[in-house]
């Protein structure tokens, strides 16, 4: 399924970057249940049904992909995979709705951040898949260092007062120009993940966390982040898993993404074409796929 434009977009804006993160697929145990959670308590709306699953987005963009397998286990909890799927909201009083919805329906929370760049709440679905809900500060506010890298941190987010600022009523789902605004991995190790995105995919290095690499195009603090918290030397995941089966990178400029399959060419990364989108699998057993912006 395309992906609609996201329309009115700052220069700045984490889609708006040379290549950015469109499309997240979970593979699920009980995919009726899952949907409606996403439907319910994210605000996803149902955008296409097939006999493999659903896709899920907003206003029209697909974001989520669920799909079912009667094979499907439980992944472990140190499996390399999903650590988050991250739903960028437009602006603070989106975020704060969205906290008020989640107050009003009992909804629990895992965490709250603020990174300097970005403010973040946590969560995860029923079946164990980490979600992050936040928005972005203007980069106005973002400081990067003298070797380009972007200031970032896990400070509290004052969840109180983002609360009072919010309306109380009115929520009708995530606001029209939600995107995925980043993804984040479990891997094995980091720089394995260093060389492979970085050194083969071209996204720069933006920040580094202890066991963790952050990775971007177009100096956003990060499209891509990859940690080995919980996963440090793990076994590539297996393909019956549940999960993220697969993402979506797509590039704006031609000879990007044409520059990246040339590399996986060279080091023979196997890689096959199906309707302009080049498909390959991760050094950790996660699917991904490469594509040309449709905006």
């Amino acid at each position: 399924m395309q992906s609609q434009p996201v329309t009115n977009l700052p220069a700045d804006h984490a889609t708006a970057m040379p290549a950015y993160i469109d499309l997240a697929h979970l593979v699920v145990q009980d995919l009726p249940m899952i949907s409606a959670w996403y439907q319910k308590v994210l605000g996803l709306a149902p955008l296409d049904t097939s006999a493999s699953g659903e896709t899920l987005g907003v206003a029209g963009r697909p974001l989520l992909t669920l799909t079912t397998d009667a094979a499907a286990t439980r992944a472990p909890r140190n499996a390399p995979g999903l650590f988050h799927t991250a739903f960028l909201v437009p602006d603070r009083l989106e975020l704060g709705r969205w906290l008020a919805h989640a107050g009003n329906n009992g909804i629990r929370l895992q965490g709250a951040s603020d990174h300097l760049v970005s403010e973040a709440i946590y969560l995860a679905d029923p079946e164990g898949n980490g979600i992050e809900i936040y928005r972005d500060r203007p980069r106005s506010e973002w400081h990067y260092q003298a070797d380009g890298t972007v200031a970032m941190n896990t400070l509290p987010l004052d969840l109180q007062s983002l609360y009072d600022e919010a309306p109380k009523d009115g929520w009708n789902g995530l606001a029209d120009g939600t995107v995925i605004g980043h993804i984040h991995l479990q891997v094995s190790d980091i720089p394995q993940a260093d060389a492979f995105f970085r050194d083969i995919l071209g996204l720069d290095l933006m920040a580094r966390y202890p066991g963790a690499s952050f990775f971007a195009s177009g100096k956003y603090h990060h499209h891509v982040a990859a940690n080995i918290w919980n996963s440090r030397g793990a076994e590539k995941r297996q393909g019956n898993m549940t999960g993220l089966s697969d993402y979506t990178i797509r590039f704006r400029e031609a000879d990007g993404l044409a520059a990246v399959i040339g590399r996986l060419d060279e080091l023979q990364i196997s890689v096959r074409q199906e309707g302009g989108i080049h498909r390959l699998t991760d050094p950790w057993g996660i699917g991904l796929n490469l594509a040309a912006s449709t905006a």
